[in-house]
């Protein structure tokens, strides 16, 4: 069995090569600067997005950010996603500037704590008003003493919109955005996704 063994562990260290390698892209990023669009002092590991008269299905997401060997807690790391509203559109209250303008207001901030946690609540996104692309939501990292970079958005199991060959094609940026929404008995979806820093 020896010879079988060989090339299969030289196969496993290769593609482990391949997936520890900086993707020459990874600072391409059109609107990644808004996140600095607040301070980044005082920031929670949790957020709650939209106030109390937001319409839709409230969701809480959450998880562990890891460091690149994928088991180290990554400390002080900056969060920022945004997303559309229950109508598929990014909402706007007139008064927007810089990147709200494109974003919305449903949009939020948090910065890992010593166990790399992070947590938001929000409303359930939906798809865009065209029904061509599946619910999502963006993320953007910032860690520390890096510039900044965008992640796989996070998808939704079940989303009828979600094609095999998007979830295929996906680029894994961060480890998988693909995650299940569990209903909960409080009638709140409830998500985990943990993320694995980029080299």
């Amino acid at each position: 069995m020896r010879p079988l063994i060989v090339p299969v562990i030289l196969l496993s260290l290769t593609g482990l090569c391949q997936a520890q390698q900086t993707r020459p892209d990874l600072y391409v990023c059109e609107g990644c600067e808004a996140i600095y669009e607040h301070s980044f002092e005082n920031l929670s590991w949790e957020t709650t997005i939209p106030d109390d008269t937001e319409p839709g299905e409230p969701t809480i997401i959450s998880g562990i950010v890891y460091q690149t060997d994928g088991s180290t807690p990554a400390e002080g790391v900056i969060l920022y996603v945004y997303h559309t509203n229950a109508e598929g559109v990014y909402p706007k209250r007139g008064d927007e500037k810089k990147w709200a303008r494109r974003h919305g207001y449903l949009r939020g901030w948090m910065k890992t704590d010593a166990d790399g946690r992070y947590r938001f609540t929000t409303i359930r996104p939906a798809t865009y008003p065209s029904n061509t692309e599946p619910a999502h939501i963006h993320i953007i990292l910032k860690e520390p003493k890096r510039q900044e970079y965008w992640i796989d958005a996070y998808h939704f199991e079940g989303d009828p919109l979600l094609t095999q060959e998007q979830t295929f094609n996906r680029q894994q940026r961060g480890g998988s955005g693909i995650i299940p929404l569990v209903l909960n008995e409080k009638g709140v979806w409830i998500g985990v996704r943990n993320i694995v820093l980029e080299y």
